[in-house]
């Protein structure tokens, strides 16, 4: 039997991914359980969510060291929980070597555009400013260059004629509860395959049957 992949997820805010995967693929016991829920702050709304589905929570936060610091402290502690899967789930703070070296290939994120297009903060706002007709969603390798590695999953999102941030944001946040989901249950499978010879390719592995 295939040992079950123990998943830590990195929050900021609100959680809404976080909750989607706790209502999708989180399992005790099972395949998949997220075994750690750690926030950049104090209080934030995702913190009561673990605490809700009765995993283990931790904040780590700048609190006035260096980046650095800050990132071999969240390393020794997501290392401790032995994670398959790292899933920076609206994690708002750049994360280092420090921290990405120790889980190669581990660390995934997820993105409100169908990268390389708007890249950073504000990517809906980018989109709408733009005038494209799709933007999307992006679950992407975790890399220094902020979402600069490479796409594991995208989808479409179409903007329509008169949308503002707030309507494009509710649809995009419905792909995401979807792929961020999707892009665990494939690792959890093992199906998640990077090109060793070339880094910017990802590979999804085709399951039985397909």
């Amino acid at each position: 039997m295939a040992e079950p992949m123990r998943v830590v997820v990195l929050v900021s805010g609100s959680g809404s991914n976080l909750q989607s995967l706790i209502d999708t693929v989180h399992e005790p016991g099972g395949d998949i359980e997220i075994v750690l829920v750690v926030s950049s702050h104090e209080g934030v709304p995702a913190l009561d969510r673990a605490v809700r589905a009765g995993i283990a929570t931790a904040v780590v936060g700048m609190s006035g060291r260096d980046r650095d610091e800050r990132d071999r402290a969240l390393a020794d502690l997501v290392e401790a929980a032995s994670p398959g899967l790292v899933v920076l789930a609206g994690w708002m703070s750049i994360l280092t070597g420090e921290f990405l070296d120790r889980f190669p290939d581990r660390v995934i994120n997820l993105h409100p555009s169908l990268l390389p297009s708007f890249p950073g903060l504000h990517a809906i706002e980018q989109a709408l400013a733009w005038g494209v007709r799709y933007t999307g969603v992006t679950v992407h390798y975790a890399e220094e260059v902020v979402d600069g590695g490479p796409p594991i999953l995208q989808e479409p999102v179409a903007v329509m004629y008169g949308d503002d941030a707030e309507a494009l944001t509710a649809r995009i946040r419905e792909v995401e509860h979807r792929l961020v989901p999707e892009a665990v249950r494939l690792f959890a499978a093992g199906r998640v395959r990077r090109d060793p010879s070339d880094r910017r390719k990802v590979e999804i592995v085709p399951g039985e049957g397909e």
